[in-house]
């Protein structure tokens, strides 16, 4: 089965160790690299994010790096963001043998990296950002890098990286190979290329825009009040789901709005520390979260199988933005749903994006809680999960959908914590200790409160207490028939009050 990789001419080493992975047919965008890049050549790749582009500069990567000096790594690859990069290490450390593989990003301490670089790393997979620490620290060279790599070019064209590439690649050795790798060739790609590959080899796989055509899009107009209220319906309907914010600030709030909601939902942003992030991927992947809530930032660095929606909860910036984050699903041949939520003042901004992205056709305006049936149509399995308490409250902008499938809303004592809970709680009330009597309408005449408080209680009771206690308890223990003796001397007391008229 792995003889497909050893005819790209990949060692047995690592066919064996992707063989143990599951991994033993290249996919098509590495069945046209690997073997180019196993001889040095440069690569400007273009395919869609899932494809697996990981592997297709990994192996080469892996095979031609050799033993490193301390301080002074052999590759070196770029990634946009902190998950990307981690994600990246640990799919190299799987079949890099006796090669070292590390990572260097910002948001953690400076020490453990430091250890690692002083102890000798033969691959290193860094953040622009932190890597430039580092350098200015003089913590590391790269003036002995042979092997670069650029993955997700065109997001660190996004996100104003491309000057700190720059420099970074002047660092390095000028006999270096270079691979980039980018879901779009944009004008940024394209000069990239030109300054600093040489004669490179362009490998496009897939259409331009992958994410587009392989995902249903749906849309609701809904008013700014009810938006959280429609995305806990989504995510009920269909998930897990990753659901895209603007700001940070919005994103925490839209996941404490999703809790309230009976939504579990994680965040993960700039904001966040890394073991914050870390734990919230960790949640979203194992389904212990049905929700993962991120900004455009982290939108590229997110790389997890499965994910069967996206919600557009603000509006992306541009058509790349959308195609950007709509890339979290309908990944590797499989197909998912992409929902936005436009506000009524934002339907002609939509509207000029859909027909941007050619799919003003095909996209369909849907009620949240018909996701599920868009769903089914896929053939990706559905993961069922009972309706949350929310499902019955009525809200604005969402009343068709109970109506429509006759729900009521649940009465406020409903929702209050009760022993039971339920019709037979009530039951035990009404016999426990009382009788019928002790419902009926209680006198206003303070004369017959007297009258009825005749045996002794327990426990004393202060004069300023309310009447309604007196009268409750009297009224109780004269259907017992407790009247023994003369009244106590509460009684007494309540009894020399004159009456109010």
């Amino acid at each position: 089965m792995s003889s497909t990789f050893f005819k790209l001419g990949v060692p047995d080493w690592v066919t064996e160790a992707l063989a143990q992975q599951g991994i033993t047919e290249p996919f098509e965008i590495q069945k046209i690299t690997i073997k180019e890049g196993l001889s040095g050549e440069d690569i400007c790749g273009r395919a869609p994010t899932g494809s697996g582009k990981t592997l297709a500069f990994g192996i080469p990567l892996v095979v031609r790096t050799k033993a490193s000096k301390p301080r002074k790594p052999q590759s070196l690859v770029l990634a946009p963001t902190r998950e990307l990069a981690d994600q990246i290490c640990k799919e190299l450390r799987a079949f890099s043998g006796k090669r070292n593989v590390s990572v260097i990003y910002g948001g953690v301490s400076y020490g453990p990296q430091r250890k690692a670089l002083a102890k000798g790393v033969d691959i290193l997979v860094a953040c622009p950002g932190r890597l430039e620490d580092l350098l200015e620290q003089n913590e590391l060279s790269l003036d002995e890098v042979k092997q670069v790599v650029l993955d997700e070019a065109d997001r660190m064209a996004d996100m104003g990286f491309m000057p700190a590439v720059k420099r970074i690649l002047d660092q390095t050795s000028d006999d270096r190979q270079t691979i980039l790798f980018s879901a779009t060739l944009d004008q940024d790609i394209k000069k990239l290329k030109k300054d600093y590959q040489r004669n490179p080899l362009v490998r496009e796989v897939g259409e331009k825009t992958p994410d587009i055509t392989n995902a249903f899009h749906a849309f609701s107009i809904v008013k700014k009040a009810a938006k959280s209220e429609f995305a806990a319906k989504a995510v009920n309907s269909v998930w897990p789901a990753i659901i895209f914010c603007r700001t940070r600030h919005g994103s925490d709030r839209l996941v404490k709005q999703l809790n309230r909601l009976e939504i579990n939902a994680e965040s993960i942003h700039g904001g966040k520390s890394q073991h914050q992030r870390k734990r919230a991927l960790k949640n979203f992947s194992t389904g212990k979260a049905q929700a993962l809530v991120a900004t455009d930032v982290a939108a590229r660095g997110i790389h997890i199988d499965g994910v069967a929606l996206v919600i557009h909860y603000d509006p992306p910036e541009d058509h790349k933005a959308y195609i950007h984050r709509s890339g979290r699903t309908a990944r590797a041949g499989n197909q998912g749903i992409v929902f936005s939520i436009i506000q009524p003042e934002q339907k002609k901004i939509a509207k000029k994006l859909q027909k941007r992205l050619g799919i003003e056709e095909s996209i369909r305006e849907i009620y949240p809680d018909e996701l599920s049936q868009l769903h089914s149509q896929s053939n990706t399995g559905e993961r069922e999960k009972p309706k949350p308490k929310h499902d019955q409250k009525k809200h604005s902008g969402g009343s068709q959908q109970n109506t429509r499938k006759g729900e009521k809303p649940k009465p406020k004592h409903d929702q209050k914590k009760h022993s039971g809970g339920s019709s037979q709680n009530k039951k035990k009330k009404s016999n426990s200790g009382h009788k019928k009597g002790s419902s009926k309408k209680r006198p206003n005449n303070k004369n017959s409160d007297s009258r009825k408080s005749n045996s002794s209680h327990p426990k004393r009771r202060s004069n300023n207490e309310g009447p309604k206690n007196a009268q409750s308890n009297g009224a109780s223990r004269k259907s017992k028939g407790n009247h023994k003796g003369k009244p106590n001397r509460k009684a007494r007391r309540a009894h020399l009050q004159p009456t109010k008229r």
